[in-house]
């Protein structure tokens, strides 16, 4: 058997495995990686949502990180909840040594999680400022919504929201991205799953200027959409450890989702988790 990309999942633990490390490990398995996992935070989590949050001891986030850079060769790094201030610091001096001593060489992708979608927080304010100010910059590609955007350019995030139009919106996504590649960003895809028009918005700066795209997607009606920002963000990172260009691989990773959502089945009593191995479903039936 060939051997599979590793990705290296830095997020939090739900134990309903909706989102967070478990689902991490679903993902890359169903994108044919292998994913290695620091948890950052526990949390007490279900289909009904977020019921408390514990960070890890940066002291051990920061060993797990070391042990496994050491120990295995790294292809990409999906980075979610990151709990707190210190957590933060950890990881983005994880990174700057990482990539010093050759462990990580790119394919950094950052899911900025600041709240869960029923409300809670899942970063502290310190921890957000050291996003904005030290993370972003190590990161090649960031990977908010637009309110996560907003709140990681510190602007108002309802601008633009009145209007109901992709078109009227795309101004609005387009400052968003500018002020993300003047905090450090090489690279920004805007998600908007949650939309009614659910596009994507790529925004890659390089020498040549700042080249954009829009992924069409259509919204589905589904209540199985917790941890879609996570499974996205990891499959990116997997596509990208397969070598894929970027915008072929937030393509694939848009695809895997709406697949993963459109084969869901019931999980708990409210918004349950993807379908992320709904290949293996495939091959089954």
């Amino acid at each position: 058997m060939a051997k599979r990309p590793i990705i290296l999942s830095i997020a939090g633990y739900d134990p309903s495995s909706g989102a967070g490390i478990t689902a991490d490990v679903k993902t890359a398995a169903a994108m044919g990686c292998f994913a290695v996992t620091c948890p950052t935070g526990l949390t007490v989590q279900t289909s009904e949502g977020v019921f408390g949050v514990e960070s890890v001891r940066p002291e051990l986030v920061r060993e797990m990180l070391c042990r496994l850079a050491e120990d295995v060769e790294i292809a990409a790094v999906r980075i979610g909840m990151l709990g707190s201030g210190k957590v933060a610091n950890v990881v983005s001096t994880f990174l700057e040594d990482a990539r010093s001593r050759n462990y990580i060489a790119n394919n950094v992708v950052l899911d900025p999680v600041v709240q869960s979608s029923s409300g809670a927080a899942l970063v502290d304010m310190k921890g957000r400022e050291v996003i904005r100010r030290r993370l972003l910059p190590l990161c090649d590609v960031v990977t908010p919504n637009l309110e996560e955007a907003a709140e990681l350019a510190g602007v108002e995030g309802r601008r633009g929201v009145e209007s109901n139009s992709w078109t009227g919106k795309l101004p609005w996504v387009r400052e968003l991205a500018t002020r993300l590649h003047e905090l450090g960003c090489r690279a920004v895809v805007i998600t908007g799953g949650h939309l009614s028009e659910a596009n994507d918005y790529l925004s890659i700066e390089g020498a040549e200027g700042v080249q954009e795209q829009v992924f069409v997607g259509t919204h589905l009606e589904s209540r199985s959409t917790h941890g879609t920002g996570c499974a996205f963000a990891t499959a990116l990172a997997c596509r990208l450890a397969h070598g894929r260009q970027l915008p072929e691989a937030v393509r694939d990773a848009k695809e895997y989702v709406r697949r993963a959502i459109a084969a869901s089945y019931p999980v708990g009593k409210e918004t349950g988790p993807l379908n992320h191995l709904f290949g293996l479903d495939e091959k089954s039936g």
